[in-house]
């Protein structure tokens, strides 16, 4: 079966790219189908993004089952549905007589320098406070507007992060290549693979249609890559047990991205609570983390600590700007990275708006959480044959950096893709705290697997920090999500 290309299709380029990677042989990419017309609203490709990205943990699912079937079949095939992974790519959660909280804080935003434009990230109270501190001002919009403008831009995002915030000043992609931490980043692959730890037993009880039940996966990750990975191996059936320190709260993404999960709290500067978090990565497979990369080598948890506690773990990470380079530790989000490595100048300068605009999602996360599930799927099934773990990297920037270096108006040739309705949403209801819930149907097919999650979105910090031993039998999904192709 062969890419569909419909046009302005570049799924098939990018999903290259992404298999390429994670190892993939090439004769693999002949099984992934792309399905669906139309485009975000973007110079840049980014519905093919989203495709291309899917597609890849599809592969990474099938030939994962390959390996663990006893039987010679055929390699299942993998297909996309373009416009419903543009979607998912947004939100997926659908309320239902209740509503999510606002996207932003209220001071959130990009504002005008004195020389150019610069993005605050206050989503979370510590990082507002840093940009209240260095502006000194009070928490107003106007008030901060005014104070921002005073600065130059590269001086006050400077200030920013020696406060302990996030902040981006805006980068056009040629400065972005001239930038030390640009070019340490263009660099670097996409993946870091490094081989782990050797496991005495590398395999578990293979259930065909949900192929992680089974497999315990440690989700020590946040806003907003890791949490898509980690969504998608529960999607397969592994338990994931997601574990946040106290008062961390997202309460816009809690209904979107906890699917299938346990949450707990943990604080592991606290010795007795270290201790519980080690007993449980001794009892895990996988790990997925998403701290600046020298926050837990500082905790006396670098990736060798790590492979030594949990022989043969799946060790893989994300941060916002690469691992090499001057900025390898700095704090970022998508819409921050956006800013520094040229999207929202190069969307103004096409659009010829009058303020940066950004990609229409948020895909340099949602692409790089797919990616890092493609990253755990094969790397468990190198722990198959191989016998060892693995410790695995990737980055916002470098991901962005394929989407990137595809070229602008790539995106605005396709027609639109057709407004969403309620026929794009799953069947049966997803019971919440919060209320009812819909989703939007699953993007990804795989033959043979079912996709869907065993329970509905929780809140944070809603369980006990244990494992539970439950397996995943392969229950239909409650969202009615695609049952085995």
């Amino acid at each position: 079966m062969h890419t569909q290309n419909t046009g302005n299709d570049h799924a098939h380029l990018f999903l290259r790219s992404f298999w390429s990677a994670a190892g993939g042989a090439d004769a693999a990419l002949d099984r992934a189908r792309f399905t669906g017309m139309g485009a975000l609203p973007s110079p840049f490709a980014v519905t093919d993004f989203a495709a291309g990205s899917m597609a890849a943990a599809g592969l990474a699912a099938s030939t994962l089952v390959q390996a663990l079937a006893t039987d010679e079949g055929q390699p299942a095939r993998v297909q996309v549905d373009r416009r419903l992974a543009s979607f998912w790519f947004g939100m997926s959660v659908r309320p239902q007589g209740w509503s999510l909280p606002p996207i932003w804080d209220a001071i959130a935003g990009d504002y005008r320098a004195r020389d150019g434009w610069i993005r605050l990230h206050t989503n979370a109270p510590h990082h507002r406070a840093a940009v209240l501190a260095v502006l000194q001002v009070a928490p107003e919009r106007l008030a901060v507007a005014q104070a921002v403008g005073l600065w130059m831009a590269i001086d006050l995002e400077a200030a920013v992060i020696a406060h302990g915030g996030c902040a981006g000043a805006m980068r056009s992609w040629n400065q972005w290549q001239q930038h030390p931490q640009g070019q340490a980043v263009l660099s670097e692959p996409l993946l870091h693979w490094q081989d782990g730890s050797k496991v005495a037993s590398a395999g578990w009880d293979f259930n065909p249609t949900r192929p992680l039940a089974g497999i315990r996966v440690l989700d020590m990750t946040r806003v907003l890559a890791g949490p898509i990975a980690t969504r998608l191996l529960a999607a397969l059936g592994a338990e994931v047990l997601r574990i946040d320190p106290p008062g961390w709260d997202e309460p816009l993404l809690e209904p979107e991205v906890t699917l299938g999960k346990r949450c707990a709290r943990l604080d592991l500067r606290r010795p007795a609570e270290r201790r519980q978090w080690e007993s449980l990565l001794q009892g895990a497979d996988v790990l997925v983390h998403g701290y600046r990369s020298d926050a837990l080598e500082s905790m006396g948890l670098g990736a060798d600590t790590l492979q030594q506690l949990r022989p043969g773990l799946v060790d893989v990470a994300l941060d916002a700007y690469g691992f090499t380079g001057p900025w390898k530790a700095r704090r970022g989000f998508d819409s921050i990275v956006q800013m520094s490595m040229g999207f929202a100048e190069q969307g103004q300068r096409s659009a010829a708006a009058d303020k940066p605009l950004p990609l229409p999602v948020q895909a340099l996360d949602h692409a790089t959480g797919y990616l890092m599930a493609t990253a755990v799927l094969r790397a468990l099934e190198r722990r198959l044959q191989q016998g060892h773990g693995s410790i695995v990297r990737a980055s916002l920037a470098r991901t962005g950096a394929l989407l990137m270096g595809a070229g602008t108006n790539q995106g605005t040739a396709a027609a639109p893709l057709e407004p969403e309705s309620p026929a794009d949403w799953a069947d049966a209801i997803e019971p919440t705290v919060w209320g009812p819930a819909r989703r939007l149907r699953w993007p990804l097919q795989v033959e043979g697997l079912c996709f869907g999650w065993s329970s509905g979105a929780v809140p944070l910090g809603s369980s006990e920090a244990r494992w539970t031993g439950a397996a995943d039998l392969g229950q239909r999904p409650f969202a009615g999500l695609p049952h085995a192709q």
